[in-house]
This record gives C-alpha cells, structure tokens and sequence, in this order.
C-alpha cells in the first residue's frame, strides 16, 4: 500500500507533475472540439454533394472532387496525414500546432462524417422528395427542410461513434510534438521511469470523456425519440 502511494506522489504529486495532464487535457479538448466542428460541417458539405449528384445528376466536378477527397482520406492513416500536414504541407510556415492537429483531424473526420450522413440521405424514401417537391420546395428546400432532419436522427448513433473514435485519434498529437494528454503521460513516464501509473491515468481520463459523451449522445437520442410522439 506504502508503494503505491509512494508511486503516486511521484508520478503526480511531486514537482506538480498533475499539472501536465492538466494542461495536455485541455489541448486534447480544444483539438477535439475544434476538429469536430471542421469534420461536421466539411462531412455535411460533401454529403449533400455526392447525395444530390446521385438523385440529380449534377455537380459532377465537384462530385469528383468530394469522391477524391473522401477516398485519399479513409485510405491513409490519420497519423500519416497528421504528419504531412506539419513537417510537409506547412514545414516552412510559423503555424500553431493546434491549428495544424485540427486540420488534421478535422479533414480525416469530415471524410467518414460525410459517408455517414450521405449513406442516411440515400436511404430516405424517394416519396420523401416527391412530396416536398409537390408541394413547390425547390430541391434544397426539401433536403433541409425534409430529409435532413430525418436523415440526422437516422445516422445520429453512426455519428456519436465517429466523434468517440475522434476524440481517442487526438491521441497521436505527440507525433508533432504536441503536449496532449498522451505526450503528457508519456513525459511524466519519462522522468520517473514509472510507465504503469501516468499511462493508466491517462487511459482512465479518456475512458471518462468517452462515458462523458456516451451520456450525452443517450440523452439527445433520447429526446428526439420522444420528439417524434
């Protein structure tokens, strides 16, 4: 018992070593927050596009496009294009960090986002935009005032999964050594060569920032359900 309190003080105690789960925690959640906000409304934006040029027809260089992105992105691994976007694509550039992770991270999940939500739009029935068009909605007007709102709840579970998988993909900051929650554990592991504690104190965190968000996700599924009575 002495030794694990000893270990404890150690690992997080002394030096005010806690401070640098604190600090990388809040870089983990700015990443995320910000990353998500570029992966849902890129995901979105491609989503429309590629739906309405499967219903319609048109928009076939930007389809072309949307298809390219989407297939570069979900064919390389997010640490690949973490690190292209920083040693590469901005290597000569006095640019944040954080600014570089959110690109990153938010073009890699605007690809799946993009896949989920158009996969939802594709299996509204096509009753749904005869109607709207029946009743003088011009195409965009029926996808945001008709499908997308049933499209959404449709693909909301698809979705919360996506974000949880997000959150854990921050993880691979440090590769541009970025002070994150992980890098954080990991310099803690590095100055009392005690790997077992900082790492599952890191571990632990996430897995409450995913129960965190699991319960929030219920909660919103929830409420819309009960929305549809």
């Amino acid at each position: 018992m002495n030794g694990l309190i000893d270990e404890f003080y150690r690992n997080f105690i002394n030096e005010s070593r806690w401070k640098l789960l604190l600090s990388g925690l809040g870089v983990t959640l700015e990443i995320t927050a910000f990353a998500l906000l570029l992966g849902v409304v890129l995901g979105f934006f491609v989503a429309i596009v590629r739906s309405a040029h499967d219903k319609t027809g048109k928009l076939g260089i930007l389809n072309r496009l949307c298809t390219l992105y989407t297939t570069v992105i979900r064919g390389t691994p997010v640490v690949v294009q973490l690190m292209l976007i920083y040693y590469g694509v901005f290597a000569s550039v006095n640019i944040s960090k954080v600014l570089v992770a959110v690109l990153a991270f938010g073009l890699n999940s605007g690809a799946y986002v993009s896949e989920i939500v158009r996969s939802g739009i594709m299996a509204i029935d096509e009753g749904q935009f005869e109607a709207g068009r029946s009743l003088g909605f011009s195409y965009a007007q029926t996808m945001w005032y008709i499908v997308m709102p049933q499209a959404f709840k449709n693909v909301l579970p698809a979705l919360g999964n996506e974000f949880i998988t997000l959150l854990k993909e921050t993880s691979v900051s440090g590769y541009i050594a970025m002070e994150d929650l992980t890098k954080a554990g990991d310099i803690i592991r590095s100055r009392t060569f005690s790997p077992f504690m900082p790492l599952i104190a890191v571990a632990v965190i996430y897995l409450i920032m995913v129960g965190i968000f699991t319960r929030l996700l219920a909660l919103m599924e929830r409420r819309l359900r009960n929305s549809e009575r």
